[in-house]
């Protein structure tokens, strides 16, 4: 249930026309926006927890002394990347 309104949005006639002229079949402007902020609002909580965790790791690193270099780390990544490819063309 909604029980919140949020400001109007004035823009441009040509932004209007474009966010129309992508909407799918049976959705309205008005569902489009509410997604779009959901998906905004969500895309940025997700940045924010990954500078967390970066800054988090940064710090772990000065305490321990311990870090890896890129091509270590590249390397660790082809290799999951690898596996999960393999894994998806079983199934």
């Amino acid at each position: 249930m909604k029980t919140a309104t949020l400001p109007s949005l004035r823009v441009e006639p040509e932004l209007r026309k474009a966010a129309e002229a992508v909407l799918h079949e049976g959705e309205s402007l008005s569902s489009f926006m509410e997604q779009s902020l959901r998906d905004e609002v969500n895309r940025r909580r997700m940045q924010s927890e990954f500078i967390a965790r970066g800054l988090a790791a940064r710090e772990e690193a000065r305490r321990t002394g311990v870090y890896y270099d890129a091509d270590t780390v590249h390397a660790e990544l082809r290799g999951m990347l690898a596996k999960a490819k393999a894994k998806a063309k079983k199934a």
